[in-house]
């Protein structure tokens, strides 16, 4: 594809998924529009909600077991938003256990379908990109998520829901349009398996996400109810400050400090809570609730997405890396979500449920500074490319010698080396070097075993973690 293409593609793909995901935070994943339709009709929410998260989260967790190509990627984004969007014509009728098998089948099928865009935010975004892409998808999101909760709080829950189905659709013909490169899939499947680093940090991730996220179910089940008397305002300013915290992370230089904004975020996530205990339940009460949460949410969700995207460079099965990372998010919301309808049955006051949410996010607290700087050295590390790349020949030439090697390098195997460390692709190094991909394998497998390392992203770390660019 030439650049113009590439870029079609990426907003085409965008556009696939914001209109998809929609429909995902709208009506099924602790949605207005199915919280409004239970609430109309008196059911019990729990079992319902609960169902759904679970299912989407093993769809999430398992799509990368048989999602391996970019042609099956698409497929299974097609088919599962249409069978989501038939597994929620039930909803148009009075409650049956079709509702609970829909939210079952929509949830799992739902799940694989945005694990499987992971390829397209690979293929389709340059790596220095994706953070971009992933602050648009959920800005795009979010917005047309407040549109559908506006006219089904306040209009009807079953033109939400028709609206949330709408967004589907568009989703599926936007995905539909997709291009795929066959050639490519195949080339990527031969590749051989990424060890080491990667695993080790994808769990590292994991870890961080499912803590940080446990804040937004206690959200959902401790702050949101005690504001359900302001429906107006809560259908639409609910995600604003997510919104515009979003906006804010996306277009920061290159070069602003990040993890400062992480600690910031850490300390409106104490104040939302403060707030809620110490304040009443008053209009502007709300807002300010509301906005440090949202707004702290907003930098963390930007954060490990961005983490997520970086990763898939160095993962030849990028919905399994993306699923599994999302994944732990929709696992912390549930968890967090478990707690607060526990301590919520309990029956204890609100002014009580705050205190007991508050001390779970302080213990979540004190075990995120450690994480942070452990996720600060993986980024460095993944970062090592950039930094290279922007290196004199003479600086380049002084890292490299730093690291000594078990058996030297051929200078054939130099050549390779200084092509992979320039973050070029089998493909490329072979068209610069005038040899085969298999080749340019074997040289690269030499490589690794000189060093001792297992994947690229260990080499790269192994070289440059000691580096002074001067």
């Amino acid at each position: 594809m030439n650049r113009d293409s590439i870029l079609n593609s990426r907003r085409l793909s965008i556009l696939a998924f914001s209109f998809s995901f929609a429909y995902l935070l709208s009506f099924l994943f602790e949605g207005q529009v199915l919280y409004s339709l239970l609430d109309l009709l008196e059911v019990n929410s729990s079992t319902y909600i609960l169902a759904a998260m679970i299912l989407h989260f093993l769809g999430l967790l398992t799509c990368g077991l048989y999602v391996k190509t970019q042609v099956v990627a698409k497929n299974v984004m097609v088919a599962g938003m249409g069978i989501c969007l038939i597994a929620t014509i039930p909803f148009f009728f009075d409650p049956s256990f079709l509702w609970l098998l829909g939210l079952i089948i929509s949830g799992y099928t739902s799940g694989c379908a945005v694990a499987s865009w992971g390829f397209f935010l690979k293929a389709f975004t340059p790596k220095n990109e994706r953070i971009k892409s992933c602050a648009d998808v959920l800005i795009y999101s979010n917005i047309l998520m407040i549109v559908v909760n506006v006219v089904a709080m306040n209009r009807s829950p079953l033109i939400g829901l028709i609206l949330s189905m709408l967004c589907l659709l568009v989703g599926i013909v936007f995905t539909w349009m997709l291009p795929v490169d066959q050639e490519k899939d195949q080339d990527k499947a031969a590749l051989n398996k990424t060890q080491g680093s990667i695993k080790n940090s994808l769990i590292l991730l994991c870890l961080f996400v499912f803590i940080i996220t446990i804040n937004s179910g206690l959200m959902y089940q401790v702050i949101n109810p005690a504001f359900d008397h302001l429906t107006g305002l809560v259908s639409w300013y609910w995600a604003v400050p997510y919104i515009v915290a979003l906006a804010i992370m996306r277009n920061l230089p290159t070069k602003a400090k990040r993890s400062r904004i992480l600690y910031i975020g850490m300390a409106m996530i104490m104040g939302a809570f403060i707030s809620f205990m110490l304040l009443k339940r008053k209009t502007s009460d709300y807002i300010l609730v509301d906005t440090l949460m949202l707004g702290a949410c907003g930098i963390y969700d930007l954060f490990w997405w961005s983490i997520l995207g970086e990763m898939l460079d160095y993962s030849e099965k990028p919905a399994q890396t993306f699923g599994i990372g999302l994944s732990a998010n929709v696992f912390g919301v549930l968890c967090g979500g478990v707690l607060g309808m526990t301590i919520r049955s309990i029956g204890l006051p609100s002014a009580e449920l705050a205190v007991i949410a508050l001390s779970v996010v302080c213990v979540t607290l004190v075990m995120l500074p450690p994480l942070n700087r452990q996720l600060v050295l993986l980024l460095k590390s993944h970062a090592y490319l950039a930094a290279y790349d922007n290196m004199s020949q003479s600086q380049q030439t002084h890292i490299v010698s730093q690291v000594k090697t078990l058996d030297p390098l051929t200078v054939r195997e130099q050549d390779v080396l200084q092509l992979i460390l320039s973050g070029k692709s089998n493909r490329e190094i072979a068209n610069a070097l005038f040899i085969s991909e298999n080749t340019v394998k074997t040289h690269a497998r030499s490589i690794f075993s000189k060093y001792d390392v297992s994947s690229r992203a260990e080499l790269i770390s192994t070289l440059l973690k000691n580096q002074t660019l001067g």
